[in-house]
């Protein structure tokens, strides 16, 4: 039995797909904002602050084993459902509210092991969703492109690692812009004025990053924008991400003479 703590984006459902196919015994505890999985006779929906309800769900269905997947968007403590041990929890999640969305999740991770439950990695099901080294489009990056992806990880490495920050834009070995709370796509809208940028993209773990729930996620969507934004190139770290339609997405990649790389 897996229980599976599921937020918003595609990913939970490549999961749960995997684990059907599979057969495996599963709970949901969906966090997700707009309850996805509301309709599954498996799941139920929980707000962070209700950890004796949570811990009664994986008790009763004898799970002790969980994975996290998908974005859980920071609460609003103001109208945050709480039950007993919530209560006994709660200052330490509004405590590490105050660092960042990854460092709710940590604190989450915490209780759950003080609670004897073991969290395995994100991708463990779905393996097939990330990529070793190499460069998988015809266009390689040039020299002056690698010196370039070299300061852009180094800038990231030196990022908080208690928020959601994973990616970058850098050309010509400077920075341009940074991702903020609102994801890829808003960081790239940052640079609309120059369609032309010939910018890199850099979706790359932090230090201290805790890959078991933290995994930097790019999908067709993503290249789709790079291309409408000007980027010249991705960059992902092997074995270290998440890559959501990735053949259609390396198709339209070498189409429009972006590059994808993994280092």
């Amino acid at each position: 039995m897996i229980g599976l703590f599921f937020g918003d984006t595609e990913f939970p459902k490549k999961i749960l797909l995997k684990i059907k196919q599979k057969k495996e015994k599963y709970i949901i505890i969906d966090l997700s904002k707009k309850k996805f999985f509301r309709k599954n006779p498996h799941s139920q929906s929980f707000g962070i602050g209700q950890f004796g309800k949570i811990f009664k769900f994986l008790s009763e269905n004898k799970c002790k084993n969980v994975l996290f997947a998908g974005k859980i968007n920071k609460p609003k403590f103001s109208s945050l459902k709480v039950d007993f041990q919530g209560f006994y929890y709660l200052p330490r999640i509004i405590k590490s509210a105050k660092l960042g969305d990854a460092a709710i999740l940590k604190t989450i991770i915490k209780i759950l092991i003080k609670e004897k439950i073991k969290v395995i990695s994100s991708n463990a099901y779905n393996p097939e969703l990330t990529l070793s080294k190499g460069c998988y489009t015809k266009l390689k990056p040039n020299v002056r492109d690698l010196v370039s992806i070299n300061k852009g990880i180094k800038s990231l490495r030196m990022t908080n690692p208690h928020n959601h920050v994973q990616g970058l834009i850098v050309r010509n070995s400077r920075i341009i812009s940074k991702e903020k709370i609102h994801g890829t796509k808003k960081m790239l809208e940052a640079i609309n004025k120059d369609k032309n940028s010939q910018g890199i993209l850099i979706k790359y773990p932090k230090k201290s990053q805790d890959l078991r729930i933290d995994l930097p996620t790019i999908g067709f969507d993503t290249v789709k924008d790079c291309k409408k934004f000007g980027i010249k190139g991705i960059v992902l770290k092997s074995k270290q991400h998440i890559f959501m339609n990735k053949n259609k997405s390396i198709k339209y990649a070498n189409s429009n003479k972006i590059f994808i790389i993994i280092k």
